[in-house]
């Protein structure tokens, strides 16, 4: 027996040690692979596209980036650090390079330096966002001015970098300005609804208001889904989901619980703040969803299917079920709303952006906050 044990822990011990040789050598053939292609790229005549561009290229780079300064040991910092690292770069010495650049290649993010002749810092930030203002900016600067590299964030800069830096704090600072920019992306929504069949991640990842078909939305953002028994499934709707974002709570109905349309049937809680929801039907609680209230984490993925918040034995659905939207009347009242609730936070935001963000009036003050719930949740 005690030879099999010591077998099966030698068998354990070399297993592990074999994983993390091949490792070793996967990430030495990446480094060398990412080496050569920085050499390789270097000596590419791109003068054509930019004078003083040059260019260093990987496969499936974690993002592309260009690099502004009119310093060439800094630029090359940057190329030897970031390309390592899994980042495609290209680098020049003007601004007006940089903007030439932008108009005909997509990058993720532009780093400029802040002090450069003829063309500083804050004018590449600025033609960087009117331009291409899904470019993220990125301020290099020296420690003398980084209350100027503050005020150029008021132009749209994303964040700043402080030059000298070592190879680990730009590594660092780059890896979080990637991360910032992803969480970002994730959370804008383009404003458009469709009729879909999709679910689980794909769902999530579509990025639009999604409604599933032979679903009923009712004006106060709740979904109905009819049973074959007449009991309908009832939960929020993914206009309601997505602009409340997280939710700390569900405060679910009493079983048996008798409930006319438009009475308050449910609420979730968002911090010290809280969202009822109304009924859509007339009828009596047969079902309420405990499993949702413990994984409210599901919502994130999808507010529909499985995540519907209680059942309803409808008593009068055959009159109220005209108020309420399916197939395309369901997606004209989203986009209806969608109108209304830009109209709204470009007032609040004080710009003219179409744009939406995952659980942002979360951010609103509780004035504002209630401003938006009332217009769009009580009904």
């Amino acid at each position: 027996m005690a030879l099999f044990i010591l077998a099966v822990i030698i068998f354990v011990i070399a297993d592990i040690l074999i994983r993390f040789i091949i490792k070793r050598v996967q990430e030495k053939k990446v480094i060398a692979e990412r080496e050569k292609a920085l050499e390789v790229s270097l000596n590419l005549d791109v003068s054509k596209e930019a004078k003083s561009l040059k260019r260093a290229e990987v496969d499936n780079p974690k993002a592309k980036i260009l690099c502004v300064d009119d310093e060439d040991i800094i630029l090359e910092s940057f190329r030897k650090i970031l390309v390592l690292d899994g980042y495609s770069v290209d680098t020049v010495n003007t601004g007006q390079e940089a903007l030439h650049l932008i108009q005909s290649n997509h990058y993720d993010f532009v780093f400029t330096d802040l002090k450069m002749p003829t063309m500083d810092g804050v004018d590449v930030a600025k033609g960087v966002k009117h331009l291409r203002p899904d470019i993220d900016v990125i301020i290099i600067t020296g420690y003398a001015t980084v209350e100027t590299a503050v005020e150029v964030m008021k132009f749209g800069a994303m964040d700043y970098v402080q030059k000298p830096f070592t190879e680990d704090e730009l590594l660092e600072f780059t890896k979080k300005s990637l991360l910032k920019r992803q969480d970002r992306i994730k959370k804008q929504l383009r404003p458009k609804v469709h009729i879909s069949h999709l679910s689980g991640e794909e769902y999530f990842n579509s990025g639009e208001f999604a409604i599933p078909g032979g679903v009923f939305i009712s004006k106060g953002h709740c979904w109905v889904a009819l049973d074959e028994d007449g009991n309908a499934r009832i939960g929020i709707d993914d206009f309601a989901n997505k602009l409340i974002g997280e939710i700390d709570d569900i405060n679910l109905p009493n079983l048996g619980m008798k409930i006319n349309a438009h009475q308050p049937l449910f609420s979730i809680k968002q911090g010290n703040r809280k969202i009822s929801f109304s009924s859509p039907i007339t009828g009596s609680v047969t079902k309420i969803n405990d499993h949702l209230k413990d994984n409210l984490d599901s919502l994130e993925i999808s507010p529909y299917e499985n995540n519907w918040i209680c059942t309803i034995d409808a008593d009068n659905l055959d009159n109220e079920i005209k108020d309420l939207h399916i197939g395309n009347a369901a997606v004209s009242f989203y986009q209806e709303d969608i109108e209304k609730y830009l109209e709204d936070i470009k007032e609040l935001r004080k710009d003219d952006k179409d744009s939406l963000f995952k659980g942002e009036i979360a951010g609103l003050d509780d004035h504002n906050y209630d401003r938006i719930v009332n217009r769009f949740f009580a009904a």
